[in-house]
């Protein structure tokens, strides 16, 4: 973890408490003596992201999409909502950048549920550019046969170079930025070509999470809205 998100973790509000309440100085609080004059109204920017949790609702780690919902309350973040059950978190936030806010969401998921969780957090414009760079056709596919991986950090050819696609076919995968999509005709689950992709040594010092099309048209739609 970077210093800069040290700082951010360092700066966060316990869990329950919004940045709100802690500037105050607690629940209700003035953080000012009487007739102090306030600061001048500013106008709160923000952006709306897509938070990505790896593996939860399998393998025993049950998450509640109710209960994400309120954590991410609790760490100050706007307009959080939830999509299906495997994983998917919007909201809106003010600070911090991507990797920061990630972290920030798996030490609060740990704390709180009692288990690691890796996390991707991406902004919209990055959604929508993956999706618009994808190589195959979705329109022409069904969304169980189109998926992309989303990387933690950039990845290149050579990271996958002990797979030989021609004997995979007609199963196909390509690169992008910071995402692999991968065709799959027969679906994810029967899918050759996802489980060699899905060795860990290729995807070692990564956090790699995959949602089908559907997912990722939708993790669009939400944030963008």
């Amino acid at each position: 973890m970077s210093h800069k998100c040290v700082d951010e973790l360092n700066r966060s509000p316990p869990f329950g408490q919004s940045f709100a309440q802690s500037a105050r100085g607690g629940h209700g609080r003035r953080a000012h003596p009487h007739g102090a004059r306030r600061p001048p109204y500013r106008v709160r920017m923000t952006t709306t992201y897509a938070a990505l949790l790896r593996g939860i609702n399998v393998g025993g780690k049950k998450v509640a999409m109710a209960d994400l919902r309120t954590l991410l309350e609790g760490l100050g973040h706007d307009a959080v909502r939830t999509y299906l059950q495997s994983g998917q978190a919007v909201f809106a936030a003010d600070h911090g950048d991507e990797e920061c806010l990630a972290a920030e969401i798996m030490q609060a998921v740990e704390k709180h549920f009692g288990f690691p969780v890796d996390v991707i957090v991406r902004d919209h414009a990055y959604l929508e550019a993956v999706a618009e760079a994808c190589p195959f056709p979705p329109a022409e596919l069904e969304g169980r046969q189109l998926h992309v991986t989303y990387f933690s950090a950039p990845v290149d050819a050579s990271r996958f170079a002990e797979i030989d696609q021609p004997v995979f076919l007609p199963e196909e995968f390509r690169l992008g930025d910071r995402a692999l999509y991968l065709y799959t005709p027969g679906g994810l689950g029967r899918s050759k070509l996802a489980e060699a992709l899905s060795r860990p040594r290729l995807t070692k010092g990564l956090i790699a999470t995959t949602r089908n099309w559907n997912t990722v048209v939708k993790l669009v739609e939400l944030t963008g809205a």
